[in-house]
């Protein structure tokens, strides 16, 4: 990856996302911001100005793939290029199964999974003619140890990785020199439990411990710019994606305790 470029982040208005964005302005980079909410795409935007770098704020929900190619194009028409995209947008839905519902269901896949396959594709689409580029999954430790109450959001997750594994044989295979990797989070602090459609009777917070979105923004950082096959990042996610793989039914047991 070069020192500076450009890149693209989608769920840039809060969280992961929006710090992610001024990581990348206070390098010198030219960074485009993705998202459905204009009061914080615009405050994000703001931040980047003001941190010295260009910036490109486009209201973008990427469940419409037609708009996120088009957005795709405004990028490389302002920029000339794209050397990043970084798929971090996402939903939740908090709750048991039971209580979901379909439309709910639908609009955390179309955001959190098919969001990031719409990134994907946009992002080939002017990586492939120059053989270069690198793809960045925001991923989570929820995309290996599924945990209750968010059913919707693991899928997600899980659904993510799949493509993810999937595309990287293929690029293998065609010898690209498109890049891709992704970043499995622990628990964030950022607006997300704020913001989601919440069925249960109490508001619900991160499992301990939580990190600060600035500290993860620069392990997204460095998975764009080393391309790691995956990133795990904090303890926690390592103990889980591990501890999944040694004992899942005794972390079954566990997590039907915590959910009560």
């Amino acid at each position: 990856m070069a020192d500076r470029g450009t890149v693209v982040i989608t769920g840039a208005s809060a969280g992961v996302g929006r710090a992610t964005a001024r990581a990348y302005a206070r390098r010198g980079w030219n960074v485009a911001l993705l998202a459905r909410g204009a009061e914080g795409l615009e405050a994000a935007r703001a931040e980047i100005e003001r941190d010295g770098a260009a910036a490109l704020a486009l209201p973008v929900d990427v469940a419409d793939p037609d708009a996120v190619f088009r957005a795709a194009g405004q990028v490389v028409a302002a920029f000339g290029a794209i050397d990043v995209w970084i798929n971090a947008a996402m939903v939740t839905v908090l709750g048991e199964v039971a209580e979901i519902t379909p439309e709910e269901f639908r609009r955390v896949t179309e955001v959190t999974y098919l969001g990031s396959v719409h990134g994907t594709l946009a992002a080939l689409q002017h990586m492939r003619p120059r053989n270069r580029g690198t793809i960045v999954q925001v991923g989570s430790a929820l995309a290996y140890r599924a945990i209750p109450l968010q059913a919707a959001y693991c899928a997600a997750k899980f659904a993510m990785r799949g493509f993810t594994d999937s595309l990287r044989s293929e690029l293998i295979h065609a010898g690209s020199g498109v890049r891709l990797t992704m970043v499995q989070l622990p628990a964030v602090n950022t607006p997300q439990f704020d913001w989601a459609r919440n069925h249960m009777p109490r508001r619900p917070r991160p499992v301990a411990p939580v990190f600060a979105p600035e500290a993860v923004a620069e392990h997204i950082l460095r998975a764009a710019r080393e391309a790691p096959r995956e990133l795990w990042v904090g303890g926690p996610a390592v103990q889980a994606i591990l501890g999944n793989m040694v004992a899942p039914g005794l972390l079954d047991r566990m997590l039907a305790v915590a959910a009560g």
